[in-house]
């Protein structure tokens, strides 16, 4: 990775750049040329310690001496002025042990590769099913808003039990949550809106269970309503925009490298050209935050406890130490980069519960998108691409294409 090095502080979140579009916003990368472990500032004047080296990174997510629990309060919060309403009602992710492994106990089943390895002919018939409306007696479409959205939606409302006619609802709640701009009363409205929705479906299935995730949580005496719904938002909510947000930005960046586009058809290729994906995109851009608990010595720095760390997915997953050597620098897609250890998916025990559905996705849509639509090609000029830079995952507004 080459850059220039950082002089100051980086301020987070840092901007993206429109002449780079699928890396990571340039302050991030210079603060890598500086150091695994470099100093930040948070939107609301505090200060903070940004890892951005693979090792440092691993080591930040993985070891007990950093929480993830956001209910700490020198937690690092990437926008100001929502501590109260982010510690209201933390999902899992939020959470450590042994509070964090209980509730995570709880879905785990759902998405072992075994039951998701199950759920392949379903997601095949669902990406069919969108690909024959997207297609039917046209020539051009937004690919986001007709594939790359629906498809992932489709799958999660499936496995949840959630309607899939309340998608614009839910979907809609879902991008004023995520995105970073949003004010504290739009954040605790659809907040409010979207744990109400889930406490509701969650009661109804209580009464009239069926297969599928909600009802399953919702008929345990062990969990509290609100215990159902925080965990409904984040599977809802992380298990519809993350795969589509990554879809969306595969199929602009091999439009863009149309010569690597065969390898999605070799099913010996595939899996390995979706880690390259996952790799290079990282949609995480802003980081995975943490607090230290106690001193830590992490990269040659001293973190002291109560500091927070914000460690960057991104930079990790270009770190020329693990991913170079190739034919292509770690900066550019090479789709026979053997890039398994990369952390889009983080790493320890908060890493993703849901990347075994995650990958089926990715591997279906992207490999049945191209097989059907070989001639499939961008419908605007590349600097007219609409990128999503106001969100905590990063992704793409629109994608017009035709075929």
């Amino acid at each position: 990775m080459t850059s220039t090095p950082a002089t100051e502080a980086v301020r987070l979140p840092a901007p993206h750049s429109s002449g780079c579009p699928f890396g990571p916003p340039p302050a991030y990368t210079a603060a890598a040329a500086a150091g695994p472990v470099t100093r930040a500032d948070l939107p609301d004047g505090q200060s903070c310690w940004l890892a951005t080296g693979y090792a440092e990174v691993r080591t930040v997510l993985s070891d007990r001496r950093f929480s993830a629990d956001v209910r700490h309060p020198s937690f690092p919060l990437l926008v100001a002025g929502r501590r109260e309403l982010i510690t209201a009602n933390p999902s899992f992710l939020r959470l450590d042990d042994p509070e964090h492994a209980r509730l995570r106990r709880m879905v785990t089943g759902d998405f072992l590769v075994k039951r998701i390895e199950a759920l392949r002919p379903a997601i095949q018939r669902i990406v069919d099913e969108t690909l024959d409306a997207m297609t039917a007696g046209r020539t051009e479409a937004d690919l986001v808003a007709e594939f790359a959205l629906p498809v992932p939606s489709l799958v999660i409302c499936l496995l949840l039990g959630v309607p899939y006619e309340d998608r614009d609802r839910f979907q809609g709640l879902s991008r004023t949550l995520l995105n970073n701009r949003s004010s504290i009363e739009q954040l605790t409205a659809a907040q409010r809106e979207i744990l109400d929705y889930l406490r509701g479906l969650a009661a109804r299935k209580r009464e009239n269970p069926e297969d599928d995730i909600l009802s399953r949580l919702a008929a345990r005496d062990d969990l509290t309503v609100d215990d159902v719904a925080s965990t409904g938002v984040l599977l809802l909510v992380a298990g519809h925009e993350t795969t589509a947000n990554m879809i969306s930005l595969s199929t602009a960046l091999l439009l863009e490298q149309p010569e690597q586009i065969a390898r999605l058809a070799d099913p010996a290729a595939l899996p390995g050209a979706v880690e390259e994906l996952l790799r290079l995109l990282t949609i995480v851009h802003t980081g995975v935050p943490r607090v230290a608990l106690e001193d830590v010595v992490l990269g040659g720095r001293t973190i002291r406890a109560g500091e927070g760390v914000i460690a960057m997915l991104s930079t990790a997953n270009r770190d020329e130490a693990v991913f170079g050597g190739g034919a292509r620098s770690v900066d550019e897609l090479d789709l026979e980069r053997d890039a398994r250890r990369h952390l889009a998916f983080g790493f320890g025990v908060h890493q993703c519960l849901g990347q075994p559905l995650a990958r089926a996705e990715l591997r279906i849509a992207l490999e049945t998108l191209f097989r059907r639509l070989p001639g499939l090609r961008l419908a605007v000029a590349e600097e007219e691409r609409e990128f999503r830079t106001d969100s905590f995952i990063y992704g793409m507004r629109s994608l017009p294409v035709a075929w």
